[in-house]
């Protein structure tokens, strides 16, 4: 295997490890705060065992997170040591508010999980609230980061030189604001339908609990409104990158001949040789109206960016294509239980409702590397776009296949143990609620 193709799986499999603990994060402690903000209401005791559950999760999914994090972040300096020569005084400031946040967020948690009747209920509260705030923040922060990459701000490349710096700008690239919203609402709707489908797992098993229903009806909520959310953030992220990387949207949408009233292509087999989409299913104008809001518009196509400086089409396309799929769907069920509960149905006790959910259990996170997929090598071969390529950027050091075994094995072991905790804690929950 070649240096780059190493170095690239090796960021790859650490970023789509991380990307999962990192919107839990995210998400996570607002349902936890929401189940406490009921408890306050009601004195329900079942919601404060649910914010005490979901609090346990949060401290294991954020640990775990710490150490990837961590990790992610030496693999940027021993990897890829020109880009970071470079952009690190450009681009540092989101990852040192993003550790900011960190810390915060580490010590709101603390009080979370330790001051229980040794605060008051409200104070005990908004610590939640800040465990879940830094968190999102958190987050925000490393996406400006990562929005740098495609959008690059606050410098000028004069010579091979990186002159008149402005952090501020940087950090508030042109494409930071549409990035950060979609994410925020993948991690809200990837982390709610998780959630949801692990409840409806136990109660399908017969664990007919009120514990599980009120959590899954917690986890629809948040879910299903983040679904809500996504076309309309979607849409704003496909007109900025249309705007600033018609590579990457041509890529997306496997459209290989720029022209007007240019249709959007759904499913299909992109061919490189014959430039032509096999098995697809087209709309005619859809993607001049999606790109830039005219059915008439034209879209630049593949055929006038240089073939040295296209992304692989085949994987960008069909990733597209299963975040949306899944998106779509995530969408759908979130529309079937709004309908439910309007119609006042017995949701919680259908078997079919929940095989559905206990299906849709992982497609928030499917869909969410998939977004990434899109994000990452959809830049290619870019690591600054049209400024840095990525194998220019690579260390010299030799032997980055013995590291990329590392980083497998290390995953490997996090995975299980996480797997391990989770189930522990799971387990706990119903010997607790059938004794």
């Amino acid at each position: 295997m070649e240096d780059l193709m190493a170095a690239r799986l090796q960021m790859a499999i650490s970023l789509g490890w991380h990307i999962i603990f990192a919107c839990i994060g995210m998400a996570m402690p607002f349902l936890m705060a929401f189940a406490e903000w009921k408890w306050m209401k009601t004195k329900d005791q079942v919601y404060l065992d649910l914010a005490k559950s979901w609090s346990k999760g949060v401290a294991i999914f954020f640990a775990v997170g710490a150490v990837s994090g961590t990790l992610l972040s030496f693999e940027l300096g021993l990897l890829w040591p020109t880009f970071m020569e470079h952009a690190g005084p450009i681009f540092g400031m989101p990852f040192s508010m993003e550790g900011t946040a960190f810390f915060v967020e580490a010590i709101a948690l603390g009080v979370f999980l330790y001051g229980w009747d040794k605060i008051s209920p409200l104070a005990h509260w908004i610590s939640g609230l800040i465990v879940g705030i830094s968190g999102v923040m958190s987050g925000i922060f490393v996406v400006a980061a990562n929005a740098w990459m495609n959008s690059p701000a606050g410098f000028d490349f004069v010579d091979g030189k990186y002159i008149n710096i402005d952090p501020i700008a940087a950090m508030f690239n042109d494409a930071w604001f549409t990035q950060a919203t979609h994410m925020t609402f993948a991690a809200f709707a990837s982390t709610g339908f998780a959630v949801a489908g692990v409840h409806a797992i136990m109660l399908l098993r017969g664990k007919k609990i009120r514990f599980h229903k009120e959590a899954l009806k917690i986890a629809l909520i948040f879910g299903s409104i983040a679904a809500f959310a996504m076309p309309i953030t979607g849409d704003l992220a496909a007109k900025d990158v249309a705007k600033r990387q018609p590579a990457k949207l041509a890529a997306m949408e496997a459209h290989y001949h720029t022209s007007k009233n240019a249709p959007l292509i759904i499913g299909g087999i992109p061919n490189d040789e014959t430039q032509e989409v096999d098995y697809a299913i087209e709309i005619p104008g859809g993607l001049s109206f999606l790109a830039h809001g005219d059915f008439d518009a034209e879209v630049i196509g593949l055929d006038q960016i240089p073939e040295d400086e296209r992304p692989p089409v085949i994987v960008v396309h069909f990733a597209f294509q299963i975040m949306v799929g899944l998106g779509t769907l995530m969408m759908l069920i979130g529309f079937i239980y709004f309908f439910m509960r309007w119609r006042k149905w017995d949701y919680i006790n259908n078997k079919w409702w929940l095989r559905i959910l206990a299906l849709a259990t992982p497609i928030g996170f499917i869909a969410l590397e998939a977004g990434w997929t899109v994000t990452e090598v959809g830049r290619q071969p870019w690591i600054i776009y049209k400024v840095m390529r990525t194998k220019d950027a690579l260390t010299a050091m030799p032997g980055i296949q013995y590291s990329l075994l590392t980083i497998v094995l290390v995953y490997s072991i996090l995975t299980l143990a996480v797997i391990w905790l989770m189930h522990r804690q799971i387990k706990s929950i119903h010997e607790k609620y059938n004794t």
